[in-house]
C-alpha cells in the first residue's frame, strides 16, 4: 500500500496522530517487537490491520509488564481492504485519515442487556431417519426429546428417548422458554410402545411398519393389533385426539419447510432444512447452548412518543408491519403504544428507521454515537483534502456481518484483478451491526456534514420488509434533497448477495462523484430522532439551491406533512386533538378554532382515523414558506362562530356542532320539548333549567 506516515500524521487531529512518525510494515512478525514496547508503555493502542487482531492480542498477553486488555483495549482498523488495495490508492491517505480518526473515538456507552438461561432440554422435530439420527449426535451434551411429524424411515429398536408423534400447531417463545404444541390422533402412542413388533407382525393389512404408526388409509379394522398391545397398552382406536404442550429450552425443526417462516426466528430455533452441511453446523451450535446467555437490548422505547394508537384507534403501524421477527405488537386495547419483546429482538434496528415519532431509537450504538463517527469521518476527509484529491465523499453503509466480508472480497479482488477498481478513494465506509438500523434522520445528517451521497450495501441479511423500508426512506431522502435543488440520487441502495454481484458497486465507484454542499455542518446528531431531522433540515435549507416553498413527499413513510379539513363537514369537535398524540393539533381556550403546527405532525393518521365526520386528510409533504419558520408556528385550520346559549347568550361551543346534535337527536323521545331546548344551552343554564323545571313540578303537585 503506499503510506505516508508524515502524510497522515498532517492530515490527523493533533490527539489522534501520535505515533504515526514510523511506518511499520510487518509489524506482527519481523518487528514485532515495536508493537511490545508500544503494548508496555500503557498507552492506547490502535492497530491498523483486523486481519491479525488475533495474533496482537496474543502478543500483548505474552508481553510482561503489558496491561490487559481489560485495563487497556486495543482497538484495530481496516485500512487495507477498504483503502490501500484499490487502483485509487494513491490518493487515499485522506480517507486513511479518516478511518483512524473515526477508529479512536470512545466506546459507545453500555446498554442494558437480556439474559436467556438453558438446561439443554431440546426437541428434535422431523421424519424418523433424520430426527434419530440429529439426536444421536447430540444426546451426549442435550436432553433430547424427539417429535414425529411425518412418514419415512424406521425408529431404532432400542427405545432410549422420549417420544412423541403428530401435527405440530405451534411453536411460541424463545431461548429457554419454548413452548410447542401439537395434535396426536394416531391410535399409537409411541412412547408407551415397547416396539415388541407384535402389532407389525398380526396386521394383515401391513398398515404398521417400524416407524410404529398405523397407516389408517390401509386399516380395515380387524383390531388384531389392539389384541396383542394389550400389555403395553400403546394402542387405543378409541383415544381422541390429543392437543399436547411441552416446554423446552431449544428446538430443532428439520422440515423440509420450516413451522416458523420469519426471516429472523426466535433464538434457539434452528431450521437446517434438508441441507446436511446446515445441520451438521447446527448440531455444532447446539452442542455448546446450555448455560446463561447475554444479548444487548437493542432499542429503547418511549411510550409519550408513540403514535401507534390512541383510544383503541390505530394510527402508524411502521415498527409492527416492518419488524421479520415479530418482536412488536399492539397494545391498543391496554392503554395504547406498542411492546416490543426483548428476548424475540435481533437487533436489525429497522423498527427504529421507520418510527416517524422516535418513539423507538437503536440503542447500541446509539445515534448519538453513530452520528459522532459520520461527522469524524467526513470532516478528517474533507480537512485532509480529500475533497480536492478524490472528490467529494461518499459514506458507504454496510453490515459488520457480510457486509464487510463482501467489502474485503471487494479489497482483495482489486489487488489481483486489473479490471477492478476496489472501495474509492472518496468512498468512506461506516460499519453498522445492521444496515436497516440507519434510517432518513442520520443519513440527511451525513449530507449535512459534507456526503455527496450515502450508500447503503444490503445483502440477504436484510429481511424484504427492510428493504422496503430503505428504499421508501430513501425516495424521502432524495425527494428533499431534490426540492433544495440538489440532483441526482443522493442515497442508493446496493444490492450484493455475495461477490459475484459486486461488479456494481465497482461500477459505481468509476462514476464522477457529486457535488457536495458548500459548507459543512457543526451539529451534533441528538438523541431525539426529531430534533436531529430539524437540525439537518435547517442546514440543508441554509445550503439549498433553490428554495420552494413546498416539498411533495411519497406518502410511504413521510415523517413530514400536512393535514387538510374539510370546513363543510367538520364540526369543529376537536376529537382529532385528543387523537393527536404529538400535539400538531390544538385548540384555542378563547373561540372555536382549530390550530395546527406542521412541524410537530409525524402522519401517524389517527387523526383521519378518528375524526367522527371523515373530514381530515393528510398530507405528506416539507413545508418550507417563510424561510422554514412557518412550520413551526401554529396556524389556524378551521373556525367558526361560537353557538350562544340561548338562556344566557354565552359561547359554548359551534353552531354546526350544535345542528348536527339537534339533528341525530331530533326523533328521541328523550329530548323533546324543553329537554330539545336544554340542548341549545350552556352546562350552566342546562343545570338550572333542569332544577327550576323540578321545583315546579313539585309545587304542582302539593
Amino acid at each position: 500500500m503506499p503510506l505516508d506516515p508524515a502524510a497522515l500524521a498532517k492530515a490527523l487531529p493533533p490527539d489522534a496522530a501520535d505515533g504515526l512518525q514510523t511506518l511499520h510494515t510487518t509489524l506482527c512478525r519481523r518487528e514485532a517487537g515495536a508493537f511490545q514496547r508500544a503494548a508496555k508503555s500503557g498507552d492506547e493502542l490502535l492497530v491498523a490491520c483486523t486481519q491479525e487482531s488475533r495474533l496482537f492480542l496474543e502478543l500483548n498477553a505474552e508481553t510482561e509488564g503489558a496491561p490487559g486488555v481489560q485495563e487497556r483495549p486495543i482497538r484495530f482498523v481496516n485500512i487495507r481492504e477498504t483503502g490501500g488495495w484499490s487502483k485509487d490508492a494513491k490518493s487515499a491517505t485522506p480517507k486513511i485519515a479518516a478511518l483512524i480518526a473515526a477508529a479512536q473515538l470512545p466506546e459507545p456507552d453500555p446498554v442494558p442487556t437480556v439474559s436467556y438461561r438453558s438446561a439443554g432440554r431440546v426437541l428434535v422435530i422431523g421424519n424418523a431417519e433424520r430426527a434419530q439420527r440429529a439426536a444421536a449426535m447430540l444426546a451426549d451434551r442435550l436432553e433430547v426429546s424427539l417429535l414425529l411429524t411425518a412418514g419415512g424411515g424406521s425408529l431404532a429398536q432400542q427405545h432410549d428417548l422420549p417420544m412423541h408423534a403428530g401435527e405440530l400447531t405451534a411453536i411460541r417463545g424463545w431461548l429457554g422458554q419454548f413452548e410447542v404444541e401439537w395434535t396426536h390422533a394416531n391410535p399409537i402412542d409411541p412412547d408407551l410402545c415397547t416396539r415388541c413388533n407384535a402389532c407389525v407382525e398380526v396386521c394383515p393389512e401391513g398398515a404398521i411398519d417400524f416407524g410404529y404408526q398405523i397407516d389408517l388409509a390401509k386399516c380395515r379394522s380387524h383390531r388384531d393389533c389392539v389384541r396383542v398391545c394389550e400389555a403395553a397398552g400403546a394402542i387405543d382406536f378409541t383415544r381422541t385426539p390429543q392437543a399436547l404442550s411441552e416446554r423446552f429450552d431449544l428446538v430443532l425443526d428439520l422440515g423440509a419447510t420450516p413451522f416458523l417462516g420469519l426471516h429472523q426466528p426466535p433464538q434457539g430455533y434452528f431450521r437446517p432444512g434438508t441441507d446436511e452441511r446446515k445441520l451438521f453446523e447446527a448440531v455444532l451450535e447446539l452442542r455448546e447452548m446450555t448455560g446463561e446467555f447475554e444479548k444487548p437490548k437493542f432499542f429503547q422505547y418511549k411510550p409519550k412518543l408513540c403514535a401507534h394508537s390512541r383510544n383503541e384507534q390505530i394510527g402508524c403501524n411502521a415498527c409492527i408491519e416492518v419488524c421479520s421477527a415479530r418482536a412488536i405488537v399492539s397494545e391498543a386495547t391496554a392503554g395504547g403504544g406498542v411492546r416490543v419483546e426483548p428476548h424475540l429482538c435481533v437487533g436489525c434496528g429497522a423498527c427504529t428507521t421507520v418510527c416517524p415519532s422516535g418513539a423507538l431509537s437503536y440503542a447500541t450504538p446509539s445515534p448519538v454515537h453513530l452520528g459522532q463517527r459520520m461527522r469524524t469521518l467526513l470532516q478528517t476527509y474533507r480537512r485532509a483534502g480529500g475533497v480536492e484529491s478524490a472528490g467529494a465523499p461518499a459514506l458507504l453503509l454496510h453490515s459488520r456481518g457480510k457486509g464487510q466480508r463482501l467489502l474485503n472480497e471487494l479489497g482483495r479482488a482489486a489487488r489481483v484483478d486489473a479490471a477492478v477498481q476496489g472501495l474509492a478513494a472518496r468512498v468512506l465506509p461506516l460499519d453498522l451491526w445492521h444496515t436497516a438500523s440507519v434510517g432518513l434522520d442520520l443519513w440527511l445528517a451525513a449530507l449535512a456534514y459534507g456526503a455527496a451521497e450515502v450508500w447503503v450495501l444490503v445483502t440477504d441479511e436484510e429481511a424484504p420488509e427492510y428493504l422496503d423500508a430503505l428504499r421508501d426512506q430513501a425516495a424521502i431522502a432524495n425527494a428533499l434533497m431534490e426540492g433544495f435543488g440538489h440532483a441526482g440520487a443522493r442515497v442508493r441502495l446496493h444490492s450484493a448477495r455475495d461477490a459475484r454481484d459486486l461488479a456494481a458497486l465497482d461500477a459505481a465507484m468509476r462514476t464522477p462523484p457529486l457535488p457536495a454542499l458548500a459548507q459543512a455542518a457543526t451539529f451534533a446528531v441528538q438523541a431525539e430522532k426529531r430534533a436531529t431531522l430539524e437540525l439537518a433540515i435547517d442546514h440543508l435549507w441554509s445550503q439549498a439551491i433553490q428554495r420552494a416553498e413546498s416539498i411533495a413527499l411519497p406518502a410511504a413513510g413521510s415523517p413530514f406533512g400536512s393535514v387538510t379539513v374539510d370546513a363543510v363537514k367538520c364540526t369543529l369537535c376537536l376529537a382529532c386533538v385528543g387523537a393527536c398524540p404529538e400535539s400538531a393539533l390544538a385548540d384555542n381556550p378563547d373561540r372555536p378554532q382549530l390550530r395546527f403546527i406542521e412541524k410537530n405532525c409525524v402522519q401517524c393518521g389517527l387523526c383521519e382515523k378518528t375524526c367522527p365526520e371523515r373530514a381530515i386528510t393528510l398530507q405528506p409533504r416539507l413545508w418550507l414558506a417563510g424561510e422554514g419558520k412557518a412550520r413551526k408556528q401554529p396556524r389556524v385550520l378551521n373556525e367558526v362562530e361560537p353557538y350562544r346559549c340561548i338562556r344566557c347568550q354565552k359561547p359554548f361551543g359551534t353552531l354546526k356542532a350544535i345542528e348536527s346534535m339537534m339533528g341525530k337527536l331530533a326523533g328521541h323521545a328523550m329530548f323533546q320539548g324543553a329537554a330539545a331546548d336544554r340542548l341549545k344551552m350552556c352546562s350552566d343554564c342546562r343545570v338550572i333549567d333542569m332544577h327550576t323545571s323540578t321545583n315546579e313540578v313539585r309545587i304542582t303537585e302539593l
